[in-house]
């Protein structure tokens, strides 16, 4: 099992139609960036590694796609990973990376 994340946190969206939005998102000071930097790393490299199929937006054929953002603002950076696809799918990512004790 991996261990629990230290910087991002997720925010679930859920459409009703079987599909899912996941948003992962860290704030840290500079410093910290290179560790937030590899949990999005690690996300996004399971996602890709579990994909229920091909990526891109939905409206052109993709089953699930993931956006990556950086926006450094007053000594913090912001992270933010989105990630849509099949619901299961996301919540097994969920499990695997935010586990509920």
């Amino acid at each position: 099992m991996t261990a629990p994340l230290q910087y991002l946190t997720f925010e679930v969206s859920d459409d009703g139609e079987g599909q899912g939005s996941w948003d992962a998102m860290a704030s840290v000071r500079p410093d910290q960036l290179p560790a937030a930097r590899a949990e999005v790393a690690a996300v996004l490299a399971w996602a890709q590694a579990h994909r229920p199929g091909r990526r891109g937006p939905q409206e052109e054929g993709g089953v699930w796609d993931a956006h990556e953002h950086q926006r450094e603002e007053d000594g913090w950076v912001t992270l933010t990973l989105t990630l849509t696809g099949p619901w299961a799918w996301g919540e097994a990512l969920l499990a695997r990376f935010d586990p509920q004790d």
